[in-house]
C-alpha cells in the first residue's frame, strides 16, 4: 500500500498532499496542527533537484515560491527544516 492512502485509512481523507513528494513525508501532525501532512524540506529539495534538473539551491528557490508559501486550506502541509 502507498504511503497515501496508509496515511488516508488511518487519519481520513481530508489530508491535503504536495504532489510529487510522497518519499519526503514525515508523517502527520497532532495538537494544534493535527491533521495536516508534514514533509522533510532537505528531502523535497533532493526530489526537486533530480525532477526539474538543477542544482539543490535552485530546487530549495523553486519550492520556496511554488510549494512553502502556499496556503490551501486549513490541512495545508507542514513543511520542516531539519538538520539532520
Amino acid at each position: 500500500m502507498d504511503i497515501r492512502k496508509e496515511l488516508c485509512e488511518h487519519f481520513g481523507d481530508e489530508l491535503l498532499f504536495a504532489d510529487g513528494y510522497d518519499n519526503a513525508i514525515i508523517g502527520v501532525c497532532g495538537g494544534h496542527d493535527s491533521g495536516r501532512v508534514a514533509y522533510s524540506v532537505p528531502k523535497m529539495i533532493e526530489i526537486c533537484a533530480k525532477e526539474l534538473s538543477v542544482d539543490l539551491d535552485e530546487a530549495a528557490e523553486w519550492l520556496e515560491y511554488n510549494t512553502f508559501g502556499a496556503y490551501v486550506g486549513e490541512n495545508t502541509p507542514i513543511y520542516v527544516e531539519s538538520s539532520y
